[in-house]
């Protein structure tokens, strides 16, 4: 199940951030963050922001290591990209080539690169679009 984060979920988000170093560290309740549940259990989260009335950012997506590898991930791209059509956009570490790869097979295609984007490690992004 999908729905959108509450209070509840705080502690729960912060152990899955603490356990995704190369995930984006946005503040997940400055924005839109959706969940996914498994066996009452939350499985992950994906924050994205409007960018514009048809453009939106996805800013953070991680999974807890316990549920990596079963298409929670896609299914909280494809959740977020269904119930809001328009143009998407993302930064992914460079190094990060299972992210890539993920949003790839999802139909995002690679826009550019953003040389020393990211910090601690200093790395390139790779800016990712999709249109839906």
């Amino acid at each position: 199940m999908i729905r959108a984060a509450g209070g509840a979920d705080r502690d729960a988000i912060a152990r899955i951030q603490r356990a995704s170093p190369e995930a984006s560290p946005w503040p997940p309740f400055d924005y839109d963050c959706r969940v996914a549940m498994v066996d009452d259990r939350l499985a992950g989260f994906l924050v994205v922001r409007a960018v514009a009335a048809d453009e939106r950012e996805i800013l953070n997506l991680a999974i807890d290591p316990d549920f990596r590898r079963r298409g929670i991930a896609s299914a909280l791209i494809r959740n977020v990209v269904s119930e809001m059509p328009g143009a998407w956009f993302l930064e992914v570490r460079e190094s990060n080539q299972r992210a890539i790869h993920l949003y790839q097979k999802l139909g995002f295609a690679l826009a550019g690169k953003r040389p020393g984007y990211y910090q601690n490690p200093a790395e390139a992004a790779i800016v990712m679009t999709f249109f839906s």
